[in-house]
């Protein structure tokens, strides 16, 4: 099963009932405009209680076309990375 946006809207109009559903929709939306100006800054992303957001710098590679053999080279990137916290780890594997 997969949380979508839509449905995270819902969940947060059900749980505060002095937001309308736009607010509700505003509200997801900033959160996570928020979070993804944070990480294209180049900069961690942490939420008490439910886990770190990492960005990370990958090297230029040597990789290789599984189908046709070729050595090719992999560009630099960045990549997310998450490391939940130790509360909701707990929280997950007690349930």
């Amino acid at each position: 099963m997969t949380l979508t946006k839509a449905e995270l809207v819902q969940q947060v109009y059900k749980t505060h009932s002095t937001l309308s559903k736009t607010q509700a929709m505003e509200s997801v939306e900033a959160f996570l405009r928020i979070s993804k100006d944070t990480m294209i800054n180049g900069a961690d992303l942490l939420l008490s209680g439910f886990g770190k957001f990492n960005v990370k710098d990958k090297n230029s590679r040597r990789g290789r076309n599984p189908q046709t053999g070729d050595e090719l080279t992999l560009d630099a990137r960045r990549v997310i990375t998450f490391k939940p916290s130790g509360i909701l780890r707990d929280t997950i594997n007690n349930s």
